[in-house]
């Protein structure tokens, strides 16, 4: 027996011993490892679900003590689970910035916690970015750029961009991919689908399967950099009669599926208030521009930028004309809507906008709610049950019903998980980049404003026309649906320009005098 264990130990010693030296040799990291990633995310979620199995046993349901202690589970869960994805990096994060940006879906504790994300992503060394780029476009720095700028301008969860400038003296942006990200991703994505999986069977209410499809369904677009500058130059031209849009021009000579050189654009980000009031830029006249353009993507084309975090929008003075301008970066994730789709998230929204709740029910069962569909509403404007009902439109927003509204999220997080699950598939991107869109609102205090339904009313118009002149035989009919449009249309520049009126000086003047002679 002591021979046996005396030639196992040897044995085991000399594999452990080769498998160090190999490694060294190698100059692996241990973190680049399947099974310590694995091993990691693993004993993640083995921790946060103990810790939910276990903190409510002696504490009574639905008293304050339960509250309580349900906020500090959650808090110390979700700081769990983004210290494991810093740790796995590359498609964990990914994945943790997109929970992070559903505020009025998921509890305060998770998304104010997985924020912290965007500025978290991970770094490459300049040996690793120069192999990137001798091996994808075949030169040395040297032989490409005049100057190469080693710190990042930004790095994000699949990549990081750099600035250069070219031996014609134009400045330009490089995006340059992490080198193991697109080997990890497919394996990443398995393991975060036995987490939710494992998730699911202890708490068969909590189904976030929707996530893995998702991440199954992008990842491999979001790290083709090819497809990303076509998506560039697609939304560029579509939205082209917007004077104020800035897409930056590509370099296709210079670009590959793990590079993208593009235009060089400076900007402050959209939420930073502090630069626009030292650039004298018009918060208002940014808010607005923001819903004109995606009302336009969203509604009238259906091919929508689905990741408007304040990093990916800035906003300047053209250099040139000095009129502002929005300039839309990392076209990498764009959700296309089919005609049937769109026309009736279009529907949708006149009716919330009128407080149409048969039209309501309507849609939201066409979109696949069901009888959720209440919650879906909610969901969809990030508005209560009560606004809903009196047209969103008619009742301004408060900071207590947003308060009320995030409360709702960690409440009915079953409900929403099972809503999410339920919904059709081109519905999940469209909540995250209404919630994102709604976040840059909150944060330029301009969140309902009337110009933004009015927008999203014009677009909506606008859609419904086309479709019907498109399904129209004769020249009559076609003609009908344009004057008819032009009709709704100029209604709606008249109220437009009340609204304008009723708040301009002349406006209070007017109802001073009125009040008086009364």
């Amino acid at each position: 027996m002591a021979g046996h264990l005396l030639k196992v130990s040897s044995l085991a010693t000399a594999v452990f011993a080769s498998s160090g030296f190999y490694l060294y040799n190698r100059q692996l990291n241990l973190n680049d490892l399947s099974v310590v990633r694995f091993g990691r995310a693993a004993a993640t979620t083995v921790v946060i679900s103990l810790d939910y199995m276990t903190a409510f046993k002696h504490v009574d349901y639905d008293t304050e003590e339960y509250w309580a202690l349900r906020s500090k589970v959650h808090r110390r869960s979700a700081e769990r689970l983004r210290d494991l994805c810093c740790a796995n990096r590359g498609t964990f994060i990914k994945v943790g910035q997109h929970l992070g940006a559903l505020d009025f879906l998921l509890p305060e504790e998770y998304t104010s916690t997985l924020k912290v994300l965007h500025s978290r992503a991970p770094q490459s060394s300049m040996e690793e970015i120069q192999q990137v780029i001798r091996e994808d476009l075949g030169k040395e720095l040297s032989e490409l750029f005049v100057s190469f700028e080693e710190e990042p301008q930004g790095a994000a969860s699949l990549a990081q961009v750099h600035k250069a400038v070219l031996h014609d003296g134009r400045t330009v942006a490089i995006k340059v991919q992490h080198p193991k990200v697109q080997r990890q991703s497919s394996k990443d994505i398995a393991m975060i689908e036995v987490m939710l999986k494992t998730v699911h069977w202890l708490f068969p209410d909590f189904a976030f399967m929707w996530l893995v499809e998702e991440a199954k369904k992008n990842m491999p677009l979001e790290l083709d950099f090819l497809n990303e500058g076509h998506n560039a130059e697609k939304v560029a031209n579509m939205l082209a009669h917007f004077s104020f849009l800035k897409v930056p021009m590509i370099h296709w000579d210079l670009s590959t599926k793990r590079i993208l050189t593009m235009e060089f654009v400076d900007g402050g980000q959209i939420n930073d208030k502090d630069y626009m009031k030292e650039h004298s830029i018009n918060v208002n006249e940014i808010s607005e521009n923001l819903g004109k353009m995606y009302s336009e993507m969203i509604f009238v084309h259906g091919f929508v930028h689905c990741d408007p975090h304040p990093g990916n929008v800035l906003v300047r003075k053209c250099p040139r004309s000095k009129k502002t301008e929005i300039a839309l970066l990392d076209h990498g994730l764009y959700q296309v809507l089919q005609p049937g789709f769109r026309l009736d998230y279009c529907r949708l929204w006149q009716a919330l906008i009128k407080g149409d709740m048969s039209g309501v029910e309507r849609y939201s069962l066409r979109l696949g709610a069901g009888d959720l569909y209440p919650l879906f509403a909610c969901v969809v404007t990030s508005r209560s049950w009560t606004s809903v009902n009196a047209g969103i439109s008619s009742v301004p927003v408060t900071h207590s019903e947003d308060v009320e509204i995030q409360t709702n999220a960690a409440q009915y997080l079953p409900q929403i998980s099972e809503l999410l699950n339920r919904v059709h598939r081109p519905m999940l991107l469209l909540l995250k980049t209404n919630d994102l869109l709604r976040g840059i609102e909150t944060t330029l205090q301009t969140r309902a404003s009337s110009s933004s339904f009015i927008n999203m009313s014009r677009c909506c118009i606008r859609a419904m026309a086309r479709h019907k002149r498109s399904k129209a035989h004769s020249r009559t009919r076609r003609l009908q649906i344009t004057l008819t449009e032009s009709l709704n249309l100029g209604r709606l520049t008249v109220y437009e320009l009340f609204l304008w009126v009723s708040g301009s000086p002349l406006g209070h003047w007017l109802t001073a005098l009125l009040a008086f002679l009364h």
